[in-house]
């Protein structure tokens, strides 16, 4: 009997659910442990601000536990420092690292499942994370110093992936950013003009409309910026501006910016700063905000204060007063012609700087 020919093999196909989230870790090191206990139960001791996903977090160590059912424990918790609106939903996970070399136990991690952090409860973590005696008889303690790790994840949104059914395509990177640039360099078709200083920058409406909520108002909305085909532009620096502009059409700083600037390079973005912030351009704020906090000098420091506080850049207020916190350089900055403008332009920035100082 002849037997019937095999069948086909049924076609497969495959999708993969995935959460996209962005991942941030954090050391902090408590280096003077035994210092450290006996301040009470309930009262922290603080990271810095660290990022992951684009928001603000902080470490609270209890040494003497978050409350008195946990007096004899060390508690550990995830704080969100920013505003989070709706709140933000993260997974993290809070670790003491073993210290010695190599580790000889495992070091402890306990992992909280993705939860909603709120700005009325942004806090998550352990009461009982581990026993004080546990801790001090275990290679988590060194030298009197203990390290804590934390890692955040950031959840965004999920999404699903199909495998193609032919090999991909291999895609250039983008240049659109190098054609809108050449666009602005060109002077094409452009419909307004910006005079700055008496150097004039001609620019496409729709374009700035489509980067910036303050140029769509200025240039579509009722105001009389709307008809107007040269617009003069007070209190703002051209090098400011032409960085401004040049940001606006490609998404980054010129990269002869330090070389244009022939004034030092922080004084150059503490300029641009306060243009982005003008304009609503959050990115390129953020960019010159870095910038800033990593070149914080003598100075500068006093000038980079006052732009802080009036355009609310609180990791760079954090970052100039934290410069200012020894006694030399506060008075080292106090003789310089910017400490006199931080008088006059914030009195109680002055008093909270005195405050600060070690």
């Amino acid at each position: 009997m002849a037997s019937s020919p095999e069948a086909a093999p049924a076609p497969c196909s495959s999708s993969t659910w995935v959460m996209e989230k962005v991942t941030g870790t954090h050391l902090f090191k408590i280096a003077d442990y035994s210092l450290a206990k006996g301040i009470g139960a309930g009262n922290p001791i603080s990271s810095a601000t660290f990022d992951a996903g684009g928001f603000d977090w902080a470490i609270a160590f209890y040494p003497d536990g978050q409350d008195k059912a946990s007096a004899n424990h060390i508690s550990l918790f995830l704080c969100l420092r920013s505003d989070a609106g709706n709140g933000v939903k993260a997974a993290f996970s809070l670790t003491l690292l073993d210290q010695r070399r190599p580790p000889s136990s495992t070091t402890r991690t306990p992992r909280n499942p993705p939860c909603v952090f709120k700005n009325g409860s942004a806090c998550f973590g352990y009461n009982q994370f581990m026993r004080r005696d546990v801790l001090e008889a275990s290679g988590y303690l060194k030298d009197d110093c203990l390290t804590i790790q934390c890692t955040v994840s950031v959840l965004k949104r999920p999404r699903l992936e199909t495998p193609p059914n032919a090999r991909p395509v291999s895609l250039p990177p983008s240049d659109l950013h190098r054609h809108l640039r050449e666009l602005l360099e060109s002077g094409d078709e452009t419909d307004v003009t910006f005079e700055v200083c008496g150097e004039t920058f001609p620019a496409h409406r729709l374009l700035l409309a489509a980067r910036s909520p303050v140029f769509r108002a200025e240039l579509f909305g009722p105001m009389k910026e709307r008809s107007a085909k040269r617009i003069k532009i007070d209190d703002m620096e051209t090098l400011a501006f032409r960085a401004l502009l040049h940001f606006i059409y490609s998404d980054s700083l010129p990269l002869e910016l330090e070389e244009l600037a022939k004034e030092p390079s922080a004084s150059m973005f503490q300029h641009l700063l306060a243009a982005a912030d003008r304009y609503g351009l959050e990115r390129l704020r953020l960019i010159s905000e870095d910038r800033l906090c990593r070149n914080i000098t003598v100075s500068t420091a006093a000038t980079t204060l006052v732009l802080a506080e009036q355009h609310h850049c609180s990791r760079l207020k954090e970052a100039c007063l934290e410069f200012l916190a020894s006694p030399k350089s506060l008075i080292d900055v106090m003789k310089t012609d910017g400490f006199e403008h931080l008088k006059i332009s914030c009195p109680s920035v002055v008093k909270e700087l005195v405050d600060n100082v070690n």
